[in-house]
């Protein structure tokens, strides 16, 4: 991206500028005849910005020479955006700053693609943004709010000022131009990566059964993988973006693990890996043979995943005492019980599992089922309906750790 953008990118920008003005972006105004440009006032200048990713997340922090305020922007006729440029290619969006909703102090931020490299509409986004004294702001927020999937992109930061209230910089050569300010003046590349999940932190209680009642989140666990159907499963639940929980038998994950290959998806398709003992005994009675069983599991799925520390622990047939769960919480573990179990062990039959799944959610329920231990088709037949049928009532899947708010490790 050069210091100033093309005459056909600012012509676009210009286009949709009025479409913007509902949510606070610069309005179109026409020009008001010459004046002098000392006379007029300039764009906020950027005194330092940075585009960094932190775990999940990509931070953008911007500081500006003087003091500004994100509400009295549209009134000023000015904007203040982060452009975003393919690393091969032309601007695929901005990011632009708007001022808080009515009755609360944070500003947003909204986006607009570009599609043949015309901006589209612009949407607020899921955003944390926050004042950084007068004169700067950090926000965050994850690459999917501009259907980036970590890759590396170039940006600026583009301080606008509409021509009503300034003379443009070269107005008798380009009479389309915003005033406008790039920094830096030439695009910045900020290297992005698909964070590794390496861990989580065991919080709260250390034995539960379900989590949060607020909101409609639900979690789906599957207990006794990996099995010959687990990667089926992992196909239904990556069609579907919905995450899930898998507890691991030990002994079955150099069998049915593809050299970590079947943990190693999971964690980047965003989902969660939990200790289920070495070969599924009865561990309530705790003691050294229990911890062997645990940390032995616990050892196979880090040694899959290249470096996964397991905090979740299921213990076989659900049969627990409280020297188990004071031990499993002793070893980094969080004892994680059910409180839907759809019974598809038994093989009930489809429609059987289907129900059980659907008519038990509630807000903070952990759901129990199988993708491993036996005929699983049941389950897996059962699967796309129980998903469509939760999300069209409004559920929002997670995972056990996201459902309990556990803090996740990444690299």
């Amino acid at each position: 991206m050069s210091a100033v953008l093309s005459r056909r990118s600012l012509i676009g920008l210009l286009c949709v500028a009025c479409a913007a003005a509902a949510l606070g972006l610069v309005p179109a105004s026409p020009a008001v005849g010459a004046r002098r440009a000392a006379a007029q006032p300039r764009p906020l200048t950027v005194a330092s910005a940075s585009v960094t990713q932190s775990a999940q997340n990509i931070v953008f922090k911007v500081r500006m020479t003087t003091a500004f305020s994100t509400v009295a922007l549209r009134r000023q006729g000015r904007s203040l955006c982060l452009l975003i440029e393919r690393l091969h290619g032309g601007i695929s969006g901005r990011l632009c700053v708007i001022r808080p909703r009515k009755g609360r102090r944070h500003p947003r931020l909204v986006y607009q693609a570009y599609r043949h490299g015309r901006p589209t509409h612009a949407h607020v986004v899921a955003a944390a943004v926050r004042r950084a004294g007068k004169k700067g702001l950090i926000a965050t927020f994850t690459p999917s709010v501009f259907d980036n999937q970590y890759r590396s992109i170039r940006w600026q930061v583009q301080s606008t000022l509409t021509r009503a209230k300034c003379t443009p910089v070269g107005a008798k050569d380009h009479p389309d131009r915003l005033c406008e300010s790039l920094y830096p003046s030439k695009g910045k590349i900020a290297r992005l990566h698909r964070p590794q999940t390496v861990g989580c932190v065991p919080s709260g209680p250390a034995f539960v059964n379900h989590g949060p009642s607020k909101g409609r989140e639900i979690a789906l666990t599957f207990d006794d993988g990996p099995w010959y159907d687990t990667p089926q499963f992992l196909n239904i639940l990556e069609h579907y973006h919905v995450p899930a929980t898998f507890f691991e038998i030990g002994e079955q994950i150099s069998t049915y693990g593809q050299g970590g290959a079947i943990e190693r998806r999971m964690l980047a398709d965003g989902d969660m890996i939990g200790d289920h003992t070495w070969s599924h005994p009865d561990v309530s009675g705790d003691g050294a043979f229990a911890r062997g069983q645990i940390v032995r599991t616990a050892a196979a799925i880090r040694t899959a995943t290249h470096g996964f520390e397991p905090c979740l622990f299921r213990a076989p047939y659900g049969a627990v005492s409280g020297a188990l769960i004071s031990e499993a919480r002793s070893l980094g573990f969080t004892t994680i019980q059910w409180d839907v179990d759809t019974v598809d062990w038994s093989r009930p039959g489809t429609a059987t599992i289907e129900r059980r799944a659907i008519g038990g959610a509630h807000p903070g329920a952990i759901i129990l089922q199988h993708d491993g231990g036996g005929d699983r088709s049941e389950t897996l037949a059962a699967l796309p309906d129980e998903i469509t049928t939760l999300k069209r009532e409004g559920y929002h899947f997670v995972t056990v750790t996201q459902l309990l708010g556990q803090k996740l490790l990444y690299k």
